[in-house]
Formats: structure tokens, C-alpha cells, sequence
């Protein structure tokens, strides 16, 4: 894993000024009232941290900001980075500090000290995300073997507290690397590697080799990958952590590990960007993984199609006509509408085969949904408004953009074939809804459906406040906490 930021917890009483290695980070009340953490460093400093704090300078920084002092102890020239709460400071805030404070270190040791009421294990986890680092191939690559250290008041409570957040944290980071890397390195046969690796984690993982999917009949599946060299693969991940049993929670994922868009041929700039176009699938592994990690009480089946997409005597024609998996026949107009043939054979072969209680596709799907919603929101397709509240909320409270848009018969008829029950791509108008609504023919009409197409949020150009660019792990944060929230007994 490119991140490899330690966190230490340590106990207050433990701290020895003289003995810092790396930059001293202070959390102080919005207000400037200091409580006996941030005391004990003003007595060190002889009161210029309280002469700081009462300035004008505290006072016009913003909240979740800070400002860096540097003072002179015992002829040693201490950095101290002054952050300062927010107002109404609660655990998202604290959270948002420890990104900033990842951010402001850049990457070297730190000293934190939080004070009371800091919510230490949302500080900790806000550093764990925004510090990660994809610099592999870099031969001046960024350092990362460093620690934080965090001074608080109970060690043990912080550390208990922590822990699941840890889990969740590498699980993020395990789908940024799948993500980031590039698609002579992650070709299907590594993804598949990768994902089989987990199962020191304690998750149970199959693979379905191209015998196996065409002994099934997942021929929408197959058709995509027949150009490439690649073997197309399908990954099942099982984490059965309700030991009363129930139908597992489904979770299916795009793993197109690269897209030339086939003989319906892509652009050649920006064609570099389409390594990130299996991040449904990178999605999927790392929400899979941060369940084994924390022992969720949950059951879930994530299942993932894993296949590349090149141009060959051998791929797919534009007017191919392709039986799939349920049944129904789809003339291909593009072979760069490649991710939703891939969702149809796996949502009906997760249904037929595991019964769930509901479905969550992921994929980065379209680039209209990225016209529409930009790289701020994924958009969020579904047949119950149930469901949708659900995985909204957690959305929200995890602060990961997402937008519902909508669905409806009256984009059946772009659709409609000629020659088969259906046509892979409805046109430039409504993309993202078009594909949406291909997608919803896959699934049975009483199933709790979700269909996330999260092209513009997977890997994006800028910086979110907890990823400084390229992937993002978008959605394991949300989906862990859906599942945690109404699906663990």
C-alpha cells in the first residue's frame, strides 16, 4: 500500500518537549480558552502561545485553519502549528482538521496535542485519508514511513475507538492503489490477484475463468473482453459476519481495467485517464475489505467484473446482436457503452445465485453523468425511494457527493432495436440515464436497486478534502457506513 503513515497514540503525561521530532501541532477552542493540555505548552513558552491566542491574529483566522509559530526553547527552534476548532466542533469537524493537518505537514512526523473533547480517533482517521500518497513509480518518491503521534488522555479508549476507523481507512486506500495504478501493471489477472489476496483478510473469494463464464452464460460479459489478450475474469468476495444468517447485501462492480472504447474507438487524449475505468470494481474490493477488517456483522457478497477492452480481429463489431445472461438479446451500436453489458450478466447472475436483499452497482459509467454533476457528485439511479433515503443520509454524514437523477419509461423507447429486444446506447441525449435505465432491465422488478455511475468522482484532476488528487476511494466510506448502519445485526 502507498500509504504508510503511522499513527501513535501516546498519553499526555508522556510528553517531553525536548524530545519532539518533527513539527508540534496544537487544537485550540474556537473561543482561545485553553484547558490544561494547551496550558502545559504556554508554561513551556513562557506565555507567548497565550500572548498568541489573545491576539488579533487568532481571533481573524478562520476556523479549521492555522497559523505557524516559531519560538526559540532552550536555544532549539520549535515549529508549532497553531489549528484552530471549530465553532460548533463536533466529530466531522475533527475529522476535516486531521486532513488539513496532513496536508500542512506534508507528509513528515508531527506531534498532535487535541486537547479535551478533540474526538482524537476522527483526527487520526481525517490524517490516515488526506496523507495517502500513490508515488510508487516515482524515482524521487515522497517518504511516507513516518509516524504522527497523537497526545491524549485515555490511550486505550482512543486506540478502541480508532480501530474500526483504521479498518476503513486501508480499505479506502486499497481501492485508490487498484485505482491509481497503471493497466500494464493491473491487468485482469493482477486485479484477480489482488482480490484473492484478501483472503488473509477472512474473506471467502472465487474466481470464474472464461470457461467458467461462458459455461454459465455470461456472453455480454465475455463479448468485451474478446479483443483483448487479457482473460476475462469474474471475482466473488463473500463476508458472511451475521452468523443467524440472511440474504447477503449485493455489491457488483465494473472492472473494466482499461477502455480504448474498443473499435468504437476513443479519442486519443485523454485515453490515459481510462486505467481508472475499473473503478466500480476498486470500489467493491475496498468496501469488502474494510468489512473482513472490522468484522462487520454482515452479510455481503461483492462481485466484480474484471475484462479489458481492445480493439482486435477478434472484439466486438458496432451491429453485433449478443444473447445475454437472462435471456434477452442487446444489438451493440458501441462498443465504448462496454460497462453496462458487463453490469447486465453480473446483477442477474447475483440475484439468480445469491438471493440478496438488495444491489449496488458501481461503475464508472458515463461521461455525460460527468456533464451533469461534474467530479462533485456521483449520480445515483434507483427503483426504491426507500433505499435511496437510506444511502443518502450516509452519504451526507460521510460528506461523499451524490445526486439522484431520475428514471422512467419514457427513455425505453431510445433503447429499442430493430433487430434485437434492445439496443446498448440510447443516444447523446440523457446518457447517464439511458445507461441507467439498460441497466435497471437486469434487475427483478421487486429488488432494492441501487445504480451509482461514478465516472466523475472515482479519479478526479483536483483535491478533495480528504484525497489530494487522482483516486479517491469514493463510496467505501458511504457503503461501509450503509451497511453499518442497516444491515449489521
Amino acid at each position: 500500500m502507498s500509504d504508510s503513515n503511522s499513527i501513535k497514540f501516546q498519553a499526555m503525561s508522556s510528553f517531553n518537549i525536548g524530545k519532539l521530532n518533527g513539527k508540534l501541532i496544537l487544537l485550540v477552542q474556537f473561543d482561545g480558552v485553553m484547558d490544561d493540555h494547551i496550558g502545559l505548552i504556554d508554561s513551556i513558552t513562557n506565555g507567548m502561545l497565550k500572548s498568541f491566542i489573545d491576539s488579533d491574529v487568532f481571533k481573524k483566522l478562520n476556523a479549521g485553519n492555522f497559523t505557524e509559530l516559531n519560538i526559540f526553547i532552550k536555544k532549539e527552534l520549535l515549529s508549532i502549528l497553531i489549528f484552530k476548532k471549530y465553532q460548533e466542533y463536533g466529530a466531522n469537524d475533527a475529522r476535516l482538521i486531521g486532513a488539513n493537518i496532513a496536508k500542512a505537514v506534508n507528509n513528515k512526523p508531527s506531534h498532535i496535542i487535541i486537547g479535551s473533547g478533540g474526538y482524537p480517533d476522527e483526527v487520526a482517521f481525517g490524517l490516515k485519508l488526506r496523507s495517502y500518497n500513490f508515488s510508487k513509480y516515482k524515482k524521487l518518491r515522497s517518504e511516507n514511513n513516518y509516524t504522527t503521534s497523537l497526545y491524549v488522555s485515555d490511550v486505550q479508549v482512543t486506540e478502541n475507538a480508532f480501530e474500526e476507523k483504521a479498518a476503513i481507512s486501508l480499505g479506502v486506500n486499497f481501492t485508490r492503489d487498484l485505482i491509481n495504478e497503471p493497466a500494464n501493471v493491473l491487468t485482469t489477472q493482477e486485479f484477480s490477484n489482488r482480490l484473492e489476496a484478501l483472503k488473509s483478510s477472512g474473506l471467502r473469494v472465487e474466481v470464474l475463468n472464461e470457461k467458467d463464464l461462458e459455461k454459465i452464460g455470461m456472453r455480454t460479459l465475455l463479448c468485451v473482453g474478446q479483443g483483448s489478450d487479457s482473460e476475462s475474469k469474474v471475482v466473488i468476495m463473500h463476508w458472511n459476519g451475521d452468523s443467524s444468517g440472511g440474504s447477503p447485501l449485493a455489491l457488483v462492480g465494473k472492472g473494466v481495467v482499461f477502455d480504448t472504447g474498443g473499435i468504437s474507438m476513443k479519442p486519443a487524449s485523454g485515453m490515459e485517464d481510462m486505467t481508472m475505468d475499473m473503478g466500480g470494481a476498486g470500489v467493491v474490493g475496498g468496501v469488502m475489505k474494510a468489512l473482513a477488517l472490522r468484522k462487520a456483522k454482515a452479510n455481503v457478497v461483492g462481485i466484480v467484473g474484471l475484462v479489458e477492452n481492445m480493439p482486435s480481429g477478434n472484439a466486438t463489431r458496432p451491429g453485433d446482436v449478443i444473447k445475454s445472461l437472462k435471456g434477452d438479446t442487446i444489438e451493440v451500436i458501441n462498443t465504448d457503452a462496454e460497462g453496462r453489458l458487463v453490469l447486465a450478466d453480473l446483477l442477474w447472475y447475483a440475484q439468480k445465485q445469491f438471493k440478496p436483499s438488495a444491489c449496488i452497482d458501481l461503475a464508472t459509467l458515463t461521461g455525460a453523468v460527468i456533464t451533469s454533476l461534474g467530479h462533485e457528485h456521483a449520480g445515483l439511479f434507483s427503483n426504491s425511494n426507500r433505499f435511496v433515503e437510506n444511502f443518502l443520509s450516509v452519504a451526507l454524514a460521510e460528506k461523499e457527493g451524490v445526486w439522484r437523477l431520475p428514471l422512467g419509461p419514457e427513455y425505453d423507447k431510445l433503447l429499442k432495436s430493430r433487430i434485437a429486444d434492445m439496443k446498448n446506447v440510447g443516444g447523446r441525449a440523457a446518457g447517464s440515464i439511458t445507461a441507467a435505465q439498460f441497466i435497471q432491465r437486469f434487475v427483478e422488478p421487486e429488488m432494492p436497486w441501487i445504480h451509482l455511475d461514478i465516472a466523475g468522482v472515482a479519479s478526479i484532476p483536483g483535491e478533495t478534502d480528504f484525497s489530494g488528487g487522482g483516486a479517491t476511494g469514493w463510496g467505501v466510506r458511504t457503503i461501509n457506513s450503509l451497511i453499518s448502519k442497516y444491515y449489521e445485526k
